[in-house]
């Protein structure tokens, strides 16, 4: 399937959900490309899997901002790569650093940078450890097991739009219950 044909796919896939997340941030390694970056040199031209850079175009024309959380030991290999694919003035940040802590570093610098508060951003990640962690900070996150594809996006968005619609519910619940509170405890 080609780029455009993608995009036109993840555009329509985007205009299904009523709530759209404000972010999506994607690791690099095995999630947009396949390979992991050490293990490359700078003077190789890299590739994307077949579906990433059509749903990234697809994110930018719906006017969602993308970031990347990545823990790559050689951050200057996959900044080129980046540039070499010429997507690097796409991501509104660029969180690529060696870390040991599942990626909850790189998403605090990616909410002081941005202000998208964690509740409104989508992650995509191939490693399991870092889905989970980056979930307790109340991320919506979805495990890759071949790169991010139209698949994988649709179970995003599908994932994203019910953790939304549960968090509006339970605060519907709360508003309820403390105008309920407040009404009883003001009659005597």
């Amino acid at each position: 399937m080609g780029e455009e044909k993608v995009k036109d796919e993840a555009l329509q896939m985007m205009g299904m959900f009523q709530v759209l997340p404000r972010l999506v941030v994607f690791d690099l390694d095995y999630t947009l490309w396949p390979f992991y970056c050490e293990c490359r040199s700078k003077r190789e031209m890299p590739s994307l899997y077949p579906h990433a850079k059509g749903i990234l175009y697809a994110l930018k024309d719906k006017g969602i901002d993308v970031a990347i959380a990545s823990r790559s030991p050689t951050p200057d290999i996959a900044k080129t790569f980046l540039e070499k694919l010429s997507l690097k003035s796409m991501f509104v940040a660029q969180e690529i650093f060696s870390s040991w802590s599942h990626k909850t570093e790189h998403f605090q610098r990616i909410h002081s940078r941005t202000g998208v508060p964690f509740n409104s951003m989508l992650f995509f990640d191939d490693e399991d450890r870092n889905i989970e962690a980056v979930s307790k900070m109340g991320v919506t996150s979805i495990l890759v097991g071949n790169g991010v594809n139209l698949g994988a996006f649709r179970q995003g968005l599908a994932k994203f739009s019910e953790n939304f619609n549960t968090v509006e519910k339970n605060k519907q619940r709360w508003r309820t219950k403390f105008t309920k509170d407040a009404d009883s405890s003001g009659k005597k």
